[in-house]
């Protein structure tokens, strides 16, 4: 006869209650992360939607904070960041004036945009030894000839304009439909990428020939033409003017695509000069002390305006300004061999203006909804890696836009 061991139901129970115990701490562990993420899920998935909140709603004030407690980009995921990101946007935008004083107040301590952003006769007297930012060893004494390029002073002063836009390339602006809401800025500021768009195939021979591409480059109508002529220039014709506008009253020039593109200005000019002319009257700001190989380039340019009588204004960077302002960035934790322009003109615009919005600034390939995007708004041409450190820079930024003192923009615009 048969008989049924009887601990044989007591262990398969023990088992199943050991299991048990196990998912459900495991489910607490995981809810408890998510919690120290900020991320509530169910609060969040229960909660009716009727925003935009306003700035200073409890609710805001949360999503503020969810941004403002991570203190380095390395403590969450991109994810989470993104998913933080994209709730502070069911709630509206506004200036924090008092924190944006604060801050205003700290960089005219450390930097002084309206006295030394460009380079000036008041701030860099005829005689003067002027040292390159880079090239600490160099110095460029300033003669007779190049101090009567410079203005005689900063010709912006503290908070002249009411709202400014600081437009940058990357492929966060595509489709956006912005355009209009940059045109609606007092005052625009547009950079450049570091690196030239790349040319391939049946367009390079025209880049070998100067003729060819200066009569190419006057043709408006060939698509081929125009890429090249682009070369790293932020395009804002018509086929991206509905996502990036069209109003530019300060745009940078990178000196190396004028050597790598243009020949250093040492024969045709006139393609280099057409390509200024689509900005029309927007000042050209070049980084002429940067190293030494900049300098006889970027005074060129100067020159080449002068020839064809444009009455667009050309300025060079003050390289103790561009000095000051990579040491500053640095004491808030972005460690780049070089910041980017974008961040330059986004610092000297918080100086120089009352209210600052970001454009086309994202560091990820990535948007926030977790959608590929390319790396320009133009073409998906990627920088050289180690160079910039943009997802540092973005995060400052998404932190001075949780603080009040500046927007950034990542979505669709609905304006005006």
């Amino acid at each position: 006869m048969r008989y049924a061991d009887p601990s044989a139901s007591r262990d398969l129970l023990g088992n199943r209650t050991l299991l048990f115990i196990f998912i459900c701490a495991f489910a607490l562990v995981t809810l408890l992360q998510q919690i120290l993420y900020g991320r509530n899920y169910i609060k969040r998935y229960f909660e009716f939607y009727e925003g935009p909140f306003e700035y200073n709603s409890t609710r805001c004030l949360e999503l503020r904070h969810e941004i403002l407690e991570v203190k380095v980009l390395s403590m969450v995921k991109q994810s989470e960041l993104f998913d933080r990101w994209r709730s502070l946007q069911m709630c509206k935008w506004a200036m924090n004036i008092s924190e944006a004083n604060q801050f205003k107040s700290t960089l005219s301590r450390c930097c002084n945009a309206p006295s030394f952003l460009f380079t000036t006769q008041k701030n860099t007297p005829l005689g003067t030894k002027l040292k390159y930012e880079v090239d600490t060893s160099g110095i460029y004494h300033i003669n007779q000839e190049i101090f009567r390029m410079f203005p005689k002073d900063m010709p912006y002063y503290r908070s002249q304009f009411k709202k400014c836009a600081v437009v940058g390339n990357g492929g966060i602006l595509k489709n956006s439909r912005c355009g209009r809401e940059i045109n609606s800025a007092d005052f625009v500021f547009r950079s450049v990428p570091r690196k030239w768009l790349k040319l391939s195939g049946p367009q390079s021979p025209h880049l070998q020939d100067g003729r060819k591409w200066r009569n190419r480059c006057a043709d408006a109508e060939d698509s081929r033409a125009v890429q090249i002529c682009w070369c790293n220039l932020p395009p804002i014709s018509e086929k991206y003017t509905m996502d990036v506008g069209v109003k530019t009253d300060v745009v940078t020039v990178n000196p190396s695509i004028i050597t790598e593109r243009f020949h250093k200005l040492e024969k045709w000019r006139r393609p280099f000069y057409r390509v200024l002319q689509v900005y029309e009257n927007a000042s050209v700001l070049l980084p002429a002390f940067y190293n030494t190989r900049n300098t006889d380039v970027s005074i060129r340019v100067k020159y080449v305006l002068d020839d064809f009588e444009s009455p667009q204004a050309v300025y060079y960077f003050h390289p103790q300004y561009l000095v000051n302002v990579s040491r500053y960035w640095l004491s808030l934790g972005v460690r780049a061999k070089r910041i980017s322009t974008g961040l330059i003109l986004a610092t000297a615009a918080l100086e120089l203006c009352e209210e600052v919005h970001l454009f086309g600034f994202w560091a990820f390939p990535m948007n926030p909804s977790g959608l590929y995007i390319t790396h320009h708004y133009y073409d998906n041409v990627k920088p050289r890696p180690g160079f910039h450190a943009m997802p540092s820079e973005i995060f400052n930024f998404l932190h001075l836009h949780s603080r009040g003192i500046l927007r950034v923009h990542t979505g669709t615009c609905s304006c005006c």
